[in-house]
């Protein structure tokens, strides 16, 4: 201990006492000013800003229904309506049963639509091709620096046999509604595009399995609530395994067969 004591900088000792509350506040300083250091890129980082024009009009498709959480925006959706109020573009919001009528009301055309996933066939269906479309959930991925290894993963959607074993992970923890996307409509959407019958496993919160070597395909959501390096973290240990891992907004495009057109606009 002293000899590692004695190879340390002045500046980078504190000695402290929690008896007598000695130098507490400057050791809460000093941890403060090495997150900021550590947080900036993330901070500085876009999420949307970089793929619009300023002073453009971008559409945000927000379903309203018995899984959406009641009187407030989820995460994602909020990041993306700040980011896009400090950069000068012009949000609008809607549902996607107003998409349209929404649409109809522009003077020029809109820049970009984002999508709640679960709304992704609805809304491309009614967008024409020309109109850029994606969705929080791929702008998650793309923010949290996981882009790359979760495209990746997709495809082994398409090799899942039956017995196979998924695993629906998501990072917070919430009361599951009767339509609950993770444990009710991925599943669904899943078995139905594979044909087959796997099993599945569900995780939440910090409860990111260790022992992820009986998994076939490990399908996260978004992310909003973890930081940059503990999504960074699954995603790595996943893959240092071996096992694919993907996202819930790529999972949907996919399945829907619009994933390429998902993608187009960060491809910029």
């Amino acid at each position: 201990m002293l000899s590692a004591l004695k190879n340390c900088s002045s500046e980078n000792l504190i000695f402290l006492s929690a008896k007598n509350g000695r130098n507490i506040n400057l050791l809460k300083d000093k941890l403060g000013e090495l997150y900021t250091k550590i947080s900036n890129v993330q901070v500085n980082k876009p999420l949307v800003r970089d793929l619009i024009p300023q002073n453009s009009t971008v559409i945000l498709v927000i379903p309203i229904d018995e899984a959406a959480p009641k009187d407030r925006l989820i995460l994602p959706q909020q990041m993306v309506l700040r980011e896009l109020l400090e950069y000068g573009a012009i949000p609008l919001c809607c549902t996607p049963g107003t998409l349209q009528t929404t649409l109809n009301s522009l003077k020029n055309p809109t820049a970009l639509v984002i999508t709640d996933s679960q709304a992704f066939e609805e809304v491309s269906n009614i967008l024409p091709e020309s109109v850029p479309l994606t969705s929080f959930s791929i702008l998650m991925a793309r923010y949290k620096g996981s882009l790359e290894l979760l495209l990746k993963g997709i495809t082994a959607l398409d090799s899942i046999k039956d017995g196979d074993t998924i695993l629906i992970s998501e990072g917070c923890t919430h009361h599951r509604q009767c339509g609950d996307i993770g444990s009710v409509k991925i599943p669904a959407w899943i078995k139905s595009y594979c044909k087959t019958e796997p099993v599945f496993d569900f995780s939440s919160g910090n409860s990111f399995p260790e022992d992820l070597s009986k998994y076939s395909l490990i399908v996260h959501c978004g992310g909003c609530m973890l930081n940059q390096n503990e999504m960074q973290s699954r995603v790595r240990h996943a893959a240092e395994n071996n096992i694919p891992i993907t996202n819930y907004g790529m999972l949907i495009a996919k399945i829907k067969g619009i994933l390429e057109r998902s993608l187009k606009p960060l491809n910029k």
